[in-house]
């Protein structure tokens, strides 16, 4: 399927990849905790490592399996572990490969609930220098013989900030260090990893992956970039074998396997099925967004619109190069000063007000009241989020629809 369409490619991935018993097109769901083996050797050698196989549930299934086949080859990468939530991806994956005394360079523009476990990673024992990741200037001044990870987003969640994903790729791999890449924001069909020279990109599958509101899930994907042979805290014991998937080995082992945040089959079943429609919906969702920033960049009632696809955006030509053309369905914005946010919200009929993102529904919040309540006015300041912010994901209803939802909103709350 390496020369079929994005879509194609999706909609047959479990069939030709998985291959399913008696001509199934989906592979089964498998709730076996634990697996019998016949000969106890075989059970000795898998537990080992030399030979690939299912010891116990937590560690690995035949649906979680599938499913990692699946996102693995829809991102280009070498191989996948995925995991009970996107949050559980980041922490599992950093605790395994971090150590005390390690250094990592970290969006300053993270969000909220990234940025309150990389600040537990400090009680660990983890340096950890926030900066400004349109620059890779302030990324290459913060990078020494201790650093070991460079992580970002693609698109900031809220404010949209994009980093310049492409020149700090290109400084990780002259410093061989690790170059994480969030793109839940940015799934694979709207941003290619290997291009930026990503050694590992890692996902929320809850938002536009599965993509309908109904699935918990995340997912490390190893991109086949990075030398592990050359990453300083690797076990001992995993080191063995091709070099490629020392990494990911740690990850299954270290922060999969010890740390339990195992994704359910049922869940891996559920996303499989998300993951078929991915393109149709990030078509529709982009088209929608733009279509409305637009719009609402142009209201009286709107002070400032953030979107990267606006020319007006501070990285809107570094997104139009990486982004395909497309700039993601998440926008914010602060209305002007006569509007009270919460009662604009209230107003909204077809928008829902909820907490998540990537869904098919429109959906909007108050940024500084909730999900960056936390971090405290100073920081939200550093990560230009303002007191009355509003952010939206805008879902694949018709335009016309949303467009009429906002104007009647603004009449009520003008009146």
């Amino acid at each position: 399927m390496k020369n079929k369409g994005f879509t194609t490619r999706l909609v047959h991935a479990d069939r030709v990849l998985n291959h399913p018993q008696d001509g199934a097109i989906h592979s089964p769901t498998s709730n076996s905790v634990l697996f019998e083996y016949q000969d106890v050797n075989e059970l000795v050698d898998v537990f080992q490592g030399k030979k690939l196989g299912h010891v116990y549930s937590r560690s690995s299934s035949s649906s979680n399996t599938a499913l990692q086949n699946m996102l693995a080859d829809m991102e280009g990468g070498i191989g996948a572990v995925t995991f009970s939530t996107g949050m559980a991806a980041i922490s599992s994956t950093l605790f395994a490969l971090l150590k005390q005394g390690d250094h990592i360079v970290v969006s300053q523009y993270l969000f909220g609930n990234t940025r309150s476990f990389i600040t537990t990673l400090e009680d660990f024992g983890i340096q950890v220098s926030f900066v400004d990741v349109t620059n890779v200037n302030a990324v290459a001044n913060e990078i020494t013989s201790k650093t070991r990870i460079v992580f970002t987003e693609t698109i900031a969640n809220p404010a949209t900030q994009v980093a310049d994903l492409a020149a700090i790729g290109k400084l990780c791999a002259e410093k061989n260090v690790l170059f994480m890449v969030d793109n839940t924001m940015t799934p694979s069909y709207l941003f290619d990893a290997k291009k930026v020279y990503a050694s590992m990109t890692v996902s929320s599958l809850t938002k536009y992956v599965a993509g309908h509101g109904s699935v918990l899930g995340g997912v490390l994907i190893d991109m086949g970039l990075y030398d592990w042979s050359k990453y300083p805290n690797i076990f001992e014991l995993y080191q063995s074998g091709d070099p490629a998937q020392w990494g990911l080995t740690q990850v299954r082992k270290k922060g999969l396997r010890d740390m339990g945040a195992t994704l359910p089959p049922e869940s891996a079943h559920q996303i499989s099925l998300g993951l078929e429609t991915l393109a149709l919906r990030m078509d529709r969702c982009c088209d929608n967004a733009l279509r409305l920033a637009t719009y609402l960049h142009g209201h009286d009632k709107v002070a400032k619109v953030y979107y990267p696809g606006l020319s007006e955006h501070p990285q809107h030509y570094i997104a139009r190069e990486l982004f395909k053309g497309n700039y993601g369905g998440i926008f914010s914005l602060d209305l002007t000063d006569d509007v009270d946010v919460h009662q604009f919200l209230n107003q909204l009929n077809t928008v829902i007000t909820a907490t998540h993102l990537g869904d098919t529904r429109t959906l909007a919040l108050p940024v500084a009241s909730t999900i960056f309540y936390e971090c405290g006015a100073q920081e939200r300041e550093r990560m230009e989020i303002g007191d009355t912010m509003l952010r939206f994901s805008v879902g694949i209803e018709d335009i016309d629809d949303l467009v009429s939802d906002f104007e009647q909103a603004f009449k009520s709350v003008s009146s």
